[in-house]
């Protein structure tokens, strides 16, 4: 059995390198260290990109594979357990033949969601300038627009030397994250719990 997760972001090389060590480190805290049961990480650049990757990888999978892909919803989910209903309203994405909704696996509605709902890591990593007031309100965080959220993320940062920026500096700080701090995210909730049921 093989396992391999085609994940969203990171257009150039030198990004794509910085976007699987990032997510590597993230899910490797959910108890997946390298040679035990990780799976195979692939940044693959924009949303189709990843789906063209996955429907590739999916059909040419081998029983007892796990082939799946880590998104942003890019607009809030009406329920995270239907992942693939989820994508053909919002992107027109047809469910390939013989795939499930554990196989896509959202980050509602953006990266920067799971990013800014750990308050502990980003002072930890931005320092004394790092202004958490302008961060959105952890309540209901799935369901704010992803422009809002990246937004207030940027300017919480803009005062500090390492103020955050997609692709260089968003992949360290996925890296830094605690699962424990993510856990009150549904959609981070599912992810650690179907990996751990698939891996």
């Amino acid at each position: 059995m093989s396992a391999h997760l085609y994940i969203e972001g990171a257009e150039s090389k030198e990004d794509q390198v910085r976007c699987r060590e990032g997510f590597r480190n993230l899910i490797g805290k959910l108890g997946f260290a390298a040679g035990k049961r990780m799976p195979r990480l692939s940044a693959c650049g924009g949303r189709n990109a990843v789906f063209d990757h996955f429907k590739t990888a999916h059909a040419q999978r081998k029983q007892g594979d796990y082939i799946a892909m880590l998104v942003d919803s890019e607009d809030p989910v009406a329920d995270g357990e239907k992942a693939w209903e989820h994508l053909k309203s919002r992107d027109n994405w047809d469910k390939p033949a013989g795939a499930d909704d554990e196989q896509v696996l959202l980050m509602t509605t953006c990266m920067e969601t799971w990013i800014v709902a750990d308050r502990a890591a980003l002072k930890a990593h931005y320092g004394h300038r790092f202004k958490e007031n302008a961060l959105p309100p952890l309540i209901d965080l799935e369901q704010r627009n992803r422009k809002e959220v990246h937004e207030k993320l940027t300017q919480a940062s803009s005062d500090c030397s390492n103020a955050y920026a997609k692709g260089k500096r968003s992949f360290g700080v996925v890296g830094i994250l605690n699962p424990t701090a993510l856990s009150s995210l549904p959609a981070f909730a599912r992810m650690a719990r179907v990996l751990k049921a698939k891996l």
